[in-house]
């Protein structure tokens, strides 16, 4: 279904849950692994994922496609996720702490990551990367986004996104060439 049929189902008398069960099929998987990329570990990403339907259900009403329905999904999920880590941080390791450290440590220990020795290398660097950087590389790398799309996301101008991924880009194969002289 598109996602306009889905929007007109979810406001029709009796068909909310049918509306949202269709929206949750269509759009789950790929919001948890926008999540769990963002959190890296699977319980904290099945949380944030959940605490995002949540959010999506109760903001549905009032849904005025002022932009496309994925990417308003995209938008919550992405702020769920940071929202969650930035909470994480402050009770983990007070209003002192580095992310990286903490995210480091998550996908040491993730026993649900099945990625080889390269894959672990190149999660490294990602969170090398600013937050910001992170996501967008995220986002346009494996989520394989538009720029279009993740500027509606982020709310941020294209121009910048574009020199935002490349930068990330840059810092990554830095990381990878330091860590494996090879590449």
């Amino acid at each position: 279904m598109e996602e306009k049929e889905i929007i007109e189902l979810f406001h029709l008398k009796g068909k909310k849950d049918e509306a949202f069960r269709l929206l949750m099929k269509q759009y789950k998987e790929r919001l948890y692994w926008h999540i769990r990329k963002i959190v890296l570990n699977h319980e904290d990403a099945d949380d944030v994922l959940q605490n995002t339907f949540v959010k999506i259900w109760q903001g549905l009403t009032e849904f005025r496609y002022e932009s496309r329905l994925f990417t308003w999904m995209y938008r919550i999920a992405t702020n769920e996720a940071i929202n969650f880590l930035n909470e994480k941080k402050r009770k983990v390791y007070g209003n002192s702490g580095e992310i990286t450290v903490m995210l480091e440590n998550i996908l040491e220990s993730d026993v649900y990551f099945n990625g080889d020795a390269i894959q672990k290398e190149l999660q490294r660097a990602i969170l090398r990367l600013s937050e910001r950087q992170r996501l967008v590389f995220n986002m346009k790398y494996f989520d394989d986004m538009s720029y279009e799309d993740i500027a509606e996301v982020l709310n941020v101008a294209i121009g910048t996104l574009k020199a935002t991924y490349h930068n990330a880009v840059k810092k990554i194969e830095e990381y990878l060439r330091i860590a494996d002289p090879s590449f």
